[in-house]
């Protein structure tokens, strides 16, 4: 089960929903054919040990700070402007 369900089928087979989404389902929800609203997984956090992030990064590229900084400035205007 996946995709579209009505309000209906979400009242009646909440059970098989809640495992289907325990699954990894997403689903619609509509009303009188229209959809309202989605139903989806919350994210599970995960625990990742400092080393295996130390070690993933370890092969990243450098980050120019200056080139990075000149960057951000070129895209942010850093004017105050009063809202109307």
């Amino acid at each position: 089960m996946s995709g579209e369900i009505s309000q209906r089928e979400l009242r009646n087979n909440s059970g098989r929903i809640m495992r289907a989404l325990v699954d990894g389902e997403t689903f619609i929800i509509t009303r009188n054919g229209e959809p309202v609203g989605e139903l989806a997984p919350l994210r599970r956090h995960r625990f990742v040990r400092a080393e295996a992030v130390i070690e993933l990064f370890r092969t990243a590229p450098t980050v120019d700070y200056k080139q990075l900084r000149q960057d951000l400035d070129d895209i942010g205007d850093q004017t105050i402007t009063p809202r109307a």
